[in-house]
């Protein structure tokens, strides 16, 4: 059973996730609030697996209890509501530890998919908002990056554990090397699939999951 908490300042709208996320047999509301600081104080009584939060809310904004939560070292795996497609809210986000991106015009078909994807330790974006970012960049989106053609044996095992949602860290514990190893890898993956700026790599894993799973095999 997936133990959600939903934070939404509009009663109906949150009311409507409720009742979405209610219909599955494999999850549970243990609370639905309509600001950020009561989901801080709600989080170690409740324990919610995946948390639910909108981007602007009274009190505390859904950034700023995913960033207090990163603070605290609380668990729960955290999902971001917005209706607006930003890409500085989204690096944001990200470096706050969120692992799942839904807009709120298209929450009620994706918030299913988000939650089961995100409680299994998988990044979620909402398709809607990984077309936004895909047009943003420079590569066109009908180009096929040759990730086996660019990138070394080691690059591409970091490459899936990045996708896997692993730590420079965790990375390096996993292989048995330096961070500063790890960092100097995830620089020469970035300049081989020519991109840059905060947060490039993660965010490429993120829109280019399907072709990383295919050639990766995870």
């Amino acid at each position: 059973m997936i133990k959600v908490l939903i934070a939404d300042d509009h009663p109906i709208y949150r009311k409507g996730l409720v009742n979405v996320i209610q219909e599955e047999a494999d999850m549970e509301i243990v609370a639905d609030v309509g600001n950020g600081k009561d989901v801080l104080d709600l989080i170690p009584e409740k324990s919610p697996q995946v948390v639910v939060l909108d981007i602007m809310m009274p009190g505390l904004t859904g950034l700023q209890v995913a960033q207090e939560m990163k603070k605290r070292s609380l668990d729960s795996k955290i999902i971001i509501l917005t209706a607006y497609k930003e890409e500085t809210v989204f690096n944001e986000a990200l470096d706050a530890g969120a692992m799942g991106f839904v807009l709120k015009d298209n929450a009620t078909k994706d918030i299913i998919s988000s939650i089961k994807m995100v409680a299994e330790g998988m990044m979620y974006i909402s398709p809607a908002l990984s077309e936004y970012l895909i047009n943003k960049s420079n590569k066109p989106r009908s180009k096929k990056v040759d990730l086996k053609g660019l990138l070394t044996e080691t690059e591409l095992r970091i490459l899936g554990l990045v996708s896997n949602d692993f730590t420079s860290k965790q990375i390096a514990k996993k292989l048995f090397v330096s961070l500063s190893t790890v960092e100097s890898h995830r620089a020469n993956i970035c300049k081989k699939l020519e991109i840059k700026g905060k947060n490039c790599l993660l965010k490429f894993v993120l829109l280019n999951s399907e072709l990383i799973a295919e050639i990766l095999e995870i």
